[in-house]
C-alpha cells in the first residue's frame, strides 16, 4: 500500500497510510518503527523485484550487469520512490545481504577493498539516474529562441535519431563502467 502511495504522489504520511489499511495511525507503529520502518519495507519490496541470481551464478562483471540492469527496470517501473531511498540510511537484512553479494564479486574480481564502495557507489548513482532518465521527456534539450549553443545545437542535431535516447546513453554508460572496473581488477591482479 506504501509503494501504491509513493507511487501516484511521490511520499508518503503515516496518517495516509493507515486510512488506505484501515487502521489507526497508532496501530502501524506496532508493526514498524514509524516512517524509516516503513521507507525500509518500501526498499525490501523493491529489492524483491530484483533479480539476485545472477550475484550467485555468474562471472563478477557479468553478474553485476545483469544485477544492475534488473535494478534499473525496478527503479524504472517506480521512480518516485528512488528519493525516498536514496535519503536513508540502508539498514534491511535483504538488502544488506545482496550488497554483501555484490561485495564479495568485486572482491572475487581483484579490486582492492578500499575501492569497493567507490565502485559500487558509482554504478549505484549511474543506474539510478538512467531508471529516472527512463521516465524522462524523450526529447531533454531544447535550445529556445535567441539562445546561442552552438556546440550543443551540433551535438544535438549529430545525433542518429532522439528516439531511444536513454536506452542508448545507458548501455555506453554501463559498458563504460564496466570496462573501467574490469581493467582496474586486471591492473590489480
Amino acid at each position: 500500500m506504501a509503494l501504491e502511495l509513493v507511487d501516484e504522489s511521490g511520499d508518503f504520511t503515516l496518517p495516509e497510510l493507515a486510512r488506505r489499511l484501515g487502521v489507526q495511525t497508532g496501530s502501524l507503529y506496532h508493526h514498524v518503527d514509524g516512517r524509516a520502518g516503513v521507507i525500509e519495507l518500501l526498499r525490501e519490496q523493491i529489492s524483491d523485484r530484483m533479480d539476485p541470481v545472477p550475484l550467485e551464478t555468474h562471472p563478477w562483471d557479468v553478474a553485476m550487469e545483469a544485477f544492475f540492469r534488473s535494478y534499473r527496470a525496478v527503479f524504472a517501473a517506480h521512480p518516485r520512490v528512488v528519493p525516498l531511498l536514496a535519503t536513508a540510511t540502508i539498514r534491511s537484512p535483504e538488502v544488506i545481504a545482496a550488497y554483501d553479494k555484490i561485495a564479495a564479486k568485486l572482491a572475487d574480481s581483484g579490486i582492492p577493498v578500499g575501492r569497493t564502495m567507490e565502485i559500487l557507489t558509482a554504478m549505484e548513482n549511474f543506474i539510478i539516474g538512467s531508471a529516472l532518465d527512463l521516465a524522462a521527456p524523450e526529447v531533454m534539450w531544447e535550445i529556445p529562441e535567441g539562445v546561442e549553443a552552438p556546440n550543443l545545437a551540433a551535438a544535438l542535431a549529430a545525433q542518429e535519431t532522439s528516439t531511444d535516447r536513454a536506452e542508448r546513453a545507458f548501455e555506453v554508460g554501463m559498458a563504460t563502467l564496466l570496462d573501467a572496473a574490469r581493467a582496474e581488477a586486471a591492473a590489480s591482479r
